[in-house]
């Protein structure tokens, strides 16, 4: 494998993995090979969610899963979508992450749930020996993320900003898992190559609020300033509502993937059972959209993150 960096990208080195919006939509690497910002953000959205689906499937913590996520948007901001499989990098990032983390799973375990979830298409990539090849791709990626292991994650900081909220304990703890699930749901954008997690925790609380209709300002007993300001002073209001928008559109942009996919399949289905029967020229039925995702657990115990 060869390192390929893209002359356009600043180095993360000295932005400490924070990019700006315009590096973001112009001038990553898969943009120079012709990959465009939707597709880009497809396959980040992808590899992001099979981090999450097989770290849970291996039963890890939530640090670990976090912590690949990041390894992952972090290695494609150093190289392309078009020189490495997302489905391998992602699996790769799940191995590293475990090792950093101090919960290792074993190469053939990952490789069993990745053989679980991904589709016989996707498979491939891992090759006739995908114990080698996650192998390989460690060591890119270690190489790839300038071995840059100390990853921190909104989740603490929510926590933390959550021992100031004062009100009815059963609302506060319905706000609290709701923002918990969209630092999850985070994970599948490029929100931590543009804000600190501090800044994550601050806008996932916001939304929350909004959303259960929780005043958060009286409920941090802040009158003279923006309730957010006395944990984190760098962001506006508009700052909030753009990654607020970021982690809403995960679920509009995985619902049409899902609704696509799904309709695409009772075609398909359609046609191999009635070879000898004309096919109705009326649409198939569009399942409704999936249900949102579970809340996390009940449990508000800090959760481990990376000294």
């Amino acid at each position: 494998f060869i390192i390929m960096e893209s002359p356009k990208s600043p180095s993360p080195v000295e932005v400490t993995w924070i990019f700006s919006a315009e590096v973001l939509e112009h001038c990553t690497p898969s943009r120079d090979h012709g990959i465009s910002m939707a597709t880009e953000k497809q396959y980040r959205r992808e590899g992001a969610r099979f981090i999450i689906n097989s770290s849970n499937t291996l039963k890890l913590r939530r640090d670990t899963l976090a912590t690949g996520a990041v390894f992952f948007h972090r290695f494609f901001m150093v190289q392309s979508f078009k020189d490495f499989d997302r489905w391998v990098v992602a699996a790769t990032c799940v191995m590293l992450a475990g090792k950093v983390e101090e919960t290792p799973k074993k190469c053939k375990d990952i490789i069993k749930v990745a053989h679980q979830l991904l589709t016989s298409e996707q498979f491939k990539a891992f090759g006739n020996d995908a114990k080698e090849q996650l192998f390989s791709h460690e060591r890119v990626l270690m190489q790839t993320i300038r071995f840059d292991l100390q990853v921190y994650h909104p989740y603490d900081y929510l926590l933390k900003f959550a021992e100031s909220l004062k009100g009815e304990k059963s609302r506060i703890e319905r706000v609290l898992q709701m923002a918990w699930t969209f630092i999850n749901d985070s994970l599948c954008t490029t929100l931590c190559l543009q804000w600190e997690p501090s800044a994550i925790a601050v806008a996932t609380l916001y939304l929350a609020g909004k959303l259960s209709r929780f005043d958060l300002q009286t409920a941090m007993q802040v009158h003279k300033r923006s309730w957010w300001r006395q944990f984190v002073d760098t962001v506006d209001i508009h700052d909030l509502e753009s990654i607020c928008h970021q982690v809403l559109d995960v679920y509009s942009e995985e619902e049409k993937e899902t609704t696509a996919t799904e309709t695409a399949n009772k075609v398909e289905s359609t046609e191999d059972n009635s070879s000898s029967q004309p096919v109705s020229s009326s649409a198939p039925d569009i399942p409704p959209p999936p249900p949102p995702p579970p809340p996390p657990p009940q449990s508000t115990q800090s959760t481990h993150s990376t000294q």
